[in-house]
């Protein structure tokens, strides 16, 4: 037998290695590390109307027709891609790049709507921060940054719509993120809408909003979406259309019966009142945790400007274990065209463990089935003590594990559960991921004798710096900013309107949602508050003793606007150093002392000086 020289060899097993992995992608439809080629510095266009796969992709007439090929290459700096026209994609965008400050990779949408279909898009199995009902269930994926650095997306006039429940963007270990001008839409949101026109004595006429697909039989509606269906359980929301208030309500969905009338026209039969109201409109969901809208872990330096989010299904913007976030120009609020009500089926943004700052601007958050913003740490539950030296941890709450929240070198606090009081702070010099819920932590000074098995441990590291301001929050059922974190807080010209709850929340608790932390820095300043709930704001640790010190401290209140429709501006609990100044009260009852307005329980170091009441 003749010997095949080396040199070929050598290249017959370069081709058939990149033959097997197109075979690899044709086959799976996923992407893998073992199957991406690197490109170099170039323009690559994708035309899905026009553009064929086997072209080159490096020419406006020689387009790629899906994003399959882009998926396959590795991104370097200075890399453009451009996606020439709108239309149909089965597949996710999956982007790998190696972009540079001064040579990103640019990815370039033309306006118009692309549809995505998540049968066959990326799917991942997450960890998502109060979103784990169904942790092994793999998510669909629309947009995908994959461990890539220095990528800038330019969407304006663009509108990705899930065909499916999705993700819509995926930011995952990768760094220097910035999406601008897209907008995000759901063919048939994951909240279905209907508007009751008539009330009798035992029925009520409605109208099903032409988006929410729907059957009746047997005197039950069921909701059908794309690859979903369900029947509406007893958790509805209900928007008053003249004061702008929404509110959750119980539903008794066993004493109805619904009957098809004409077109989108249904009747509602039932034995005893329901609730149902005339010009009212009702909005249900599948309660189930089981996807996020945009999600970001493990990344850093992001950000999200002139985004439009129409419709996202699960628990909004999460971002978890992030450095570094900035949201400007953001507007969640239903497509004005849709006659819809709902944007979010949960909370709008969400962030869990992150550092660094996170900044909210300029925007405009509205129509949640839950909170605006929440920023909150972790309380891992310490099961046991090994030594002087080492702690075992446990995620407590079935909604938020499996992420890793501890590095070595991180500060973390020992926090007492029942006084929310720090009883040491110490560093990891190891972390060992356990399982999903449980780490071993090693740390280097040994453990005080005050800390004690149920106790917590919070992730100092993992805390960050907060500034929200010139955003409006509008129309939320529950809470308008939720925010429990040591680093400083600057909440400052916003409108808050309409939020049912208090319009800021300052919680900390070691025993429910287990969401961290004490707040040592906290402002809140020339702020607009119309017809929020009361107390507008609420300052409430969960501890369940009285500590040597307060839970939360420096907290000032100063230069506001507000609008009160009862009897409660403020009410605070295991907080020291509080100071509410300059602030103007609209609506006060005649013969009404600011003293009045506010409630505190253990709290010291309060300064109230130079507000007005007024009765207008």
């Amino acid at each position: 037998m003749n010997k095949i020289p080396t040199c070929y060899l050598s290249l017959f097993i370069l081709i058939n290695s990149l033959f097997s992995s197109t075979l690899l992608f044709s086959a799976t439809g996923k992407v893998s590390a073992n199957n991406l080629i690197e490109s170099s510095p170039k323009t690559y266009y994708i035309n899905p109307n026009t553009g064929n796969d086997q072209n080159n992709g490096t020419g406006k007439t020689t387009a790629w027709k899906t994003f399959k090929q882009i998926n396959r290459l590795r991104l370097t700096a200075g890399t453009t891609v451009e996606i020439l026209a709108s239309g149909a994609f089965h597949e996710s965008l999956v982007i790998k790049a190696d972009g540079k400050q001064q040579a990103p990779v640019k990815l370039k949408f033309a306006p118009g709507r692309y549809h995505i279909y998540s049968t066959h898009a990326e799917k991942r199995q997450l960890h998502i921060a109060n979103t784990n009902d169904r942790p092994d269930e793999l998510k669909a994926i629309a947009l995908m940054f994959d461990k890539s650095s220095y990528v800038e997306v330019q969407g304006a006039g663009a509108t990705m719509i899930m065909h499916g429940k999705m993700i819509e963007t995926f930011v995952d270990h990768s760094n220097n993120i910035n999406i601008t001008g897209l907008s995000f839409d759901y063919n048939r949101p994951t909240v279905s809408e209907l508007k009751i026109t008539n009330i009798n004595a035992d029925y009520a006429d409605a109208v099903i909003h032409p988006d929410s697909k729907y059957s009746i039989k047997d005197s039950v509606i069921t909701w059908i979406g794309d690859g979903w269906s369900y029947q509406p359980g007893s958790y509805w929301q209900v928007l008053n259309p003249q004061t702008n208030d929404l509110s959750r309500m119980n539903m008794p969905m066993k004493d109805l019966r619904f009957v098809q009338k004409k077109g989108q026209e249904v009747r509602i039969y039932f034995k005893r009142d329901a609730g149902l109201k005339a010009g009212h409109i009702y909005q249900n969901r599948d309660v189930t945790r089981d996807c996020s809208g945009i999600f970001m872990q493990y990344s850093s330096d992001i950000q999200l400007q002139d985004i439009r989010l129409y419709f996202m299904h699960g628990m909004g913007v999460v971002s978890q274990y992030c450095h570094n976030i900035k949201m400007d120009k953001v507007v969640v609020r239903p497509d004005e065209k849709s006659g819809r009500t709902c944007a979010a089926w949960a909370d709008i943004l969400h962030f869990a463990g992150c550092s660094g700052k996170i900044e909210v601007s300029n925007s405009y958050l509205s129509a949640a089935n839950d909170d605006a913003v929440n920023v909150h740490g972790i309380h891992l539950k310490i099961t046991d003590i090994q030594g002087d030296h080492k702690i075992r941890v446990k995620f407590m709450h079935d909604q938020t594990y499996g992420f890793k929240a501890f590095s070595a070198g991180d500060s973390v606090a020992l926090v007492g559960a029942a006084s929310l009081l720090a009883t040491q702070d110490n560093q990891l010099v190891n972390a060992e991921k356990l399982n999903d819920k449980e780490f071993l932590l090693t740390l280097s000074k040994p453990i005080a004798k005050a800390v004690k098995i149920g106790d917590a441990v919070e992730n100092v590291s993992a805390t960050p710096e907060v500034w929200i301001h010139h955003t409006t929050i509008t129309r939320i059922p529950t809470r308008g900013v939720l925010a429990t974190t040591r680093r400083k807080v600057l909440i400052e010209h916003n409108a808050f309107e309409n939020t049912h709850m208090s319009a800021i929340f300052i919680n900390n608790d070691a025993s429910s949602w287990f969401e961290s932390g004490m707040v040592k820095d906290f402002t809140i300043r020339e702020n607009k508050f119309i017809r929020s709930g009361e107390p507008i704001i609420n300052i409430h640790p969960e501890n369940t003793v009285t500590g040597s010190t307060a839970v939360h401290n420096n907290i000032k209140v100063t230069d506001n606007h507000f609008w009160l429709h009862g009897d409660r501006l403020l009410e605070a609990k295991s907080t020291g150093n509080i100071r509410i100044f300059g602030n103007t009260i609209y609506n006060a009852t005649p013969d009404t002392s600011i003293n009045q307005l506010l409630k505190f329980t253990d709290c010291i170091g309060i300064d109230i000086s130079g507000n007005k009441l007024t009765q207008k």
